[in-house]
């Protein structure tokens, strides 16, 4: 594969809303090629033989083709201005292969397990609508926000918001909020918790499986989030729940193939926070992923002012929302509401946490600045996300724009990071002639679906490509498990 003008497009502007090739023959280029015609904007025609029938696929090949041409001569000077020769020809380009393959191989899925356990979820739903109906008295359609609010908040007369024109709220935040004053709250939220569990991921998953092989082939998209990480889609195999035990069973369903197979599941350790202390050059931050310190103990420690040995588990839950919350420009008012505390004191523990790491703090004014002076911000790999938000004049645009900017080099840093790794291992396993193939990759995580001779080969060398995948000022750690299901490895 020796260029793709879609991908050198995401890179110099990963927020188009289209890719196609004749759509950014008319952006970059100022030529508009008729699908039908083939006529120019300025009223010419080009000087290629279309011929009469427009009808015919060929025909739109043939404009496909100018295009890519003329594209490649634009990108390729682009990007060598831009500094992203080594992010596209080293990381991007070479993807394309890897995510084809794993499109291709798709992961396997126990059909008759995820039936079973459909099964079971159903039996759930329908013993939660008679006890819903029991204590509402009556029956009714619990799908209903109307119907549901009439329940709720006339016939049980539970307290509630402002009743609008549509009736009243029922929403997920409403609920949560009058959950413990009648056990029918908690059986609502159950069962519309596993009536979308059994949609999406049960009857959602088993439309997907195909007939052939047994297994789901999910789409992987290099050229859609603005961070440069890779989204899935058909199904998205990145939001299989994970929060709730019954969720995490759907992983269960996700198996090596065979008798002969395993997977090898292998995930970045905190990478954000890595990446945050190596691109603010934070020395305390550093200090901590050097020493294998737990990085939220120790900001429990800092923020609260106790011994690494005094910090309660409240404490770290406190400081890991902290930690990850200042990545993503956390406010007092949102962190308030996260742990449920005061606003004054949400805005206690953020000033003490930026006391604590100052780097932090200058890092997250000088990128905001950097962004506003330079229009963009960049990866530790070049890769730029620009940011127009920071010269809007409404102050909550611009305030978007600003987490924007402090959270685009880390996200994109951490994408950059992976992407490098999924590489690598592909090649390593293909190089080394191993029957074991990567077949998917979520967020900071790759699986490897690994044939059992080879599984302590596999888990070194997955270990050894991820950890080495770039040099940072603090060590990369994957954390390596291996098991039957997907469930198994963690």
């Amino acid at each position: 594969l020796g260029f793709d003008v879609s991908i050198a497009a995401y890179i110099l502007d990963p927020a188009k809303n289209s890719y196609e090739p004749l759509d950014l023959l008319y952006s970059y280029t100022g030529i508009f090629l008729d699908e039908e015609t083939g006529a120019l904007n300025d009223g010419g025609q080009l000087s290629m033989n279309f011929g009469a029938d427009t009808e015919n696929s060929d025909e739109k090949l043939k404009k496909e083709l100018f295009a890519v041409i003329k594209l490649y001569e634009v990108f390729n000077e682009k990007l060598k201005e831009n500094g992203q020769e080594k992010l596209y020809y080293d990381i991007e380009l070479p993807l394309v292969e890897v995510l084809a393959s794993m499109q291709d191989i798709g992961m396997f899925v126990d059909k008759n397990a995820l039936k079973e356990f459909g099964g079971n979820i159903s039996g759930r739903i329908t013993r939660l609508e008679e006890s819903i109906y029991n204590y509402a008295g009556e029956k009714f359609n619990i799908n209903s926000p109307k119907q549901l609010g009439v329940v709720l908040f006339e016939t049980l007369k539970l307290p509630h918001g402002k009743k609008t024109k549509t009736g009243y709220s029922t929403s997920a935040d409403v609920l949560e909020k009058i959950k413990g004053i009648h056990p029918i709250i908690e059986e609502i939220l159950e069962f519309r918790h596993l009536s979308k569990l059994k949609s999406t991921y049960v009857d959602g998953l088993l439309a997907v499986i195909d007939k052939n092989d047994g297994r789901i082939h999910s789409v992987f998209n290099q050229t859609v989030t603005a961070t440069g990480r890779i989204s899935s889609s058909e199904p998205n195999l990145q939001n299989i729940p994970i929060r709730l035990p019954i969720g995490r069973e759907i992983r269960k369903m996700f198996t090596a193939e065979g008798e002969n197979y395993v997977l090898v599941d292998a995930d970045y350790s905190q990478i954000e926070l890595r990446t945050l202390a190596h691109v603010a050059d934070d020395a305390n931050m550093q200090t901590a992923f050097k020493n294998n310190t737990d990085i939220h103990t120790q900001t429990a420690s800092q923020v609260f002012g106790v011994e690494l040995s005094e910090v309660t588990s409240a404490m770290r839950t406190a400081a890991k929302a902290v930690n990850f919350g200042i990545v993503y420009g956390i406010g007092e008012f949102s962190l308030s509401q996260d742990l449920g505390i005061g606003i004054k004191e949400a805005k206690r523990y953020i000033e003490n946490y930026l006391e604590n790491y100052p780097s932090i703090k200058e890092y997250m004014s000088d990128i905001v600045k950097k962004g506003e002076s330079d229009g963009y911000v960049s990866t530790i790999m070049g890769r730029r996300r620009y940011i127009p938000e920071l010269k809007a004049s409404n102050k909550i645009t611009k305030a978007f724009g600003q987490r924007i900017a402090m959270n685009a080099p880390i996200q994109g840093s951490a994408a950059d990071i992976i992407k490098i790794a999924m590489v690598n291992v592909y090649n390593r396993l293909k190089s080394e002639g191993l029957k074991s193939r990567l077949i998917l990759q979520v967020h900071d995580e790759l699986i490897i679906e690994t044939e059992i001779s080879e599984t302590e080969k596999v888990m070194a060398l997955l270990k050894e490509e991820m950890e080495n995948a770039v040099s940072l000022s603090v060590p990369l750690v994957a954390d390596i498990k291996s098991g039957k299901s997907w469930y198994d490895t963690k």
